[in-house]
């Protein structure tokens, strides 16, 4: 994953996914909001208490939409990969906070101990089959009854990037065995939301109703015993 990352552009992906740009910033709302539906679903009125756990967190910023929600920071964790994106994480997260830095399959976190873990956009950018089942088994381990596996996630390829691959919801199922799934699709085709926004500014929001040019699936995968 790393030699991976290193061939990408990171000026492109900053510009790419930052909240300045418009279907960026849409596309972040939308899973804010598709999130909170669904922990209120499953009866949390708020994140007081809640241990939560980000997997493949980069720079952060999953890390402060929870803490915006009202996450407390002593009851946070963040793993990543790559030492520049967790530098660029600790520079801008509490130091309460608890950073891990290095492969997840080594990180030391105690079974059953998180309300929840996320994994947004992990999955995809794994293409061997054998290691998203070590990763899946291990946030599953973490994860304690009653809570879940927050996973945000492409569903389809996308035939510029060969190193990703989209994940189908019979995979998502199968990774997680024992979990009762709700799901959102979620997220306007990036190439769309950016040929509609040169268009017209509000063109995105309209065109998003159509869901088969989502991309992307929100699931809540509940840990029930």
């Amino acid at each position: 994953m790393a030699e991976r990352y290193a061939r990408r552009d990171a000026a492109g992906d900053a510009a790419r996914y930052s909240l300045f740009d418009a279907a960026a910033l849409q596309a972040q709302q939308e899973r804010l909001r598709a999130t909170v539906a669904l922990w209120r679903a499953h009866g949390w009125r708020d994140l007081q208490g809640r241990r939560l756990l980000e997997l493949g967190c980069g720079a952060g910023g999953n890390l402060l939409d929870l803490l915006r929600l009202g996450a407390e920071a002593p009851l946070l964790s963040g793993i990543e990969l790559l030492p520049e994106r967790c530098a660029a994480a600790r520079a801008v997260l509490p130091s309460a906070l608890r950073l891990i830095e290095g492969d997840a399959l080594l990180a030391e976190v105690q079974a059953q101990s998180q309300d929840a873990v996320l994994a947004f956009t992990v999955f995809s950018s794994l293409l061997d089959d054998a290691v998203q089942q070590r990763l899946a088994e291990a946030m599953w381990r973490w994860v304690r009854p009653g809570g879940g596996v927050l996973w945000y996630d492409f569903c389809v390829d996308n035939p510029r990037n060969a190193d990703v691959r989209g994940v189908p919801l019979a995979r998502v199922r199968a990774l997680f065995p024992k979990a009762r799934c709700e799901l959102r699709r979620v997220t306007l085709a990036p190439p769309i939301a950016r040929a509609a926004l040169r268009l017209h500014a509000g063109l995105p929001a309209l065109v998003n109703v159509l869901a088969p040019l989502r991309t992307h699936r929100l699931c809540w995968l509940v840990k029930t015993n």
